[in-house]
């Protein structure tokens, strides 16, 4: 059974697959285990992304985990080439598994910090706001969609992973869903930043030099035994990077636009005047 060198970001995602799929069997790692005649740690590994098996094993796991065909064909393609350190996913299909890898990164993360240029971070958005932003979609896929977004919280509620936004005027500016949306929006936003572990600033529009914010739009996750991860999101694709030199990079960004942003008291006051304003607009009375 051929094994190679995991913790990419497909790697990690594959092991999501599989430990999903052994849970959805009803089946615990020593039962599965012992039906495929292989050690429980090893399985573990597996499904920890800390080691890539063979796709010829995940496409027997995955049997026996009673996976349909059409589905195991895809997990079993993802194993293929699970160890190359950096991931394109493309068209709605890849979108729906980003959103799982997503869910994987968070839930492992020890730190989460995002740069959001244009939209306000999944992670803080609310399900109307999170709603508006799914219109291509049918209204089962957007609903299920807008409960594993709003879900995804729990590991600042709950976990009390730290999370440092820095959030550009323009995406608080932007009344998607209407002026009544936004300004539930922003509220929301002013109550997560109230939490210890949630720092939120603001980075104002007009700059007149150029910073790392003006390149774009990213995501840099910590994890406590393995390399940071970059997270890009585009329209129908998303880009996962790997490379300790290029995660480096952007830890540094972040640190450079937390020292040109907002103060997080100063941001707060900010959204608070964005949400007055918002709801001004909606009442039909002049910002």
């Amino acid at each position: 059974m051929a094994v190679t060198r995991g913790g990419t970001p497909k790697a990690r995602a594959l092991g999501a697959e599989l430990r999903e799929a052994r849970e959805a069997s009803g089946q615990s790692l020593r039962a599965v285990a012992r039906k495929l005649e292989t050690n429980h740690v090893k399985l573990g590994r597996y499904e920890s992304g800390s080691q890539v098996p063979a796709s010829t094993f995940v496409a027997v796991y995955l049997a026996e985990c009673g996976v349909p065909a059409a589905e195991r064909d895809r997990i079993v393609e993802m194993a293929k080439d699970a160890d190359q350190p950096d991931w394109l996913t493309t068209g709605r299909n890849g979108s729906r598994h980003e959103l799982t890898t997503l869910i994987e990164f968070e839930r492992t993360a020890t730190a989460i910090s995002e740069v959001a240029t244009d939209l306000v971070p999944g992670l803080l958005q609310t399900s109307a706001y999170a709603r508006a932003l799914m219109v291509e979609m049918s209204d089962q896929e957007r609903e299920t969609r807008v409960l594993m977004r709003v879900g995804r919280r729990e590991v600042l509620t709950d976990k009390g992973t730290p999370f440092a936004a820095i959030i550009s005027e323009r995406a608080l500016s932007e009344p998607i869903g209407g002026h009544t949306v936004m300004a539930e929006q922003l509220r929301h936003i002013l109550d997560m930043s109230e939490r210890p572990n949630v720092s939120v600033q603001v980075l104002r529009a007009g700059s007149t030099v150029a910073h790392p914010a003006h390149m774009g739009a990213f995501v840099h996750f910590q994890f406590p035994k393995a390399s940071p991860i970059v997270h890009f999101e585009h329209y129908q694709s998303a880009t996962f990077l790997h490379n300790p030199t290029t995660a480096q990079d952007y830890a540094e960004a972040v640190t450079t636009l937390q020292e040109l942003a907002m103060s997080e008291d100063e941001s707060r006051k900010f959204i608070a005047n964005q949400a007055e304003e918002m709801e001004a607009t909606d009442d039909g009375t002049p910002p």
